[in-house]
């Protein structure tokens, strides 16, 4: 399912425009966005958890030349999905 469906999906469910679903689906990913990258964690009941890891740096080798290289630290997002959610999957 593409964001596209997601909104399709929104807008039926919620008996509204297109227009609407696609605000308030933006919405919802560009404030979990602005939460994470503030450090914040985003639980959300019977769904799950977003969280930012940082990877620390690392010396990595260059697959041609067989030379070390620094490879940087960097921020991923990581996902933890609830119990319930574990469960729906595995029904």
């Amino acid at each position: 399912m593409n964001k596209d469906e997601i909104i399709a999906n929104v807008a039926y469910q919620a008996r509204i425009t297109k227009k609407d679903a696609t605000t308030a689906v933006d919405t919802v990913f560009s404030t979990i966005l602005e939460a994470l990258a503030s450090g914040e964690q985003v639980k959300i009941a019977g769904f799950g958890s977003f969280d930012v890891k940082t990877h620390k740096s690392r010396v990595g080798m260059n697959p041609i030349t067989k030379e070390p290289i620094q490879i940087p630290a960097i921020n991923a997002i990581a996902f933890k999905a609830s119990k319930n959610a574990k469960d729906k999957v595995n029904d």
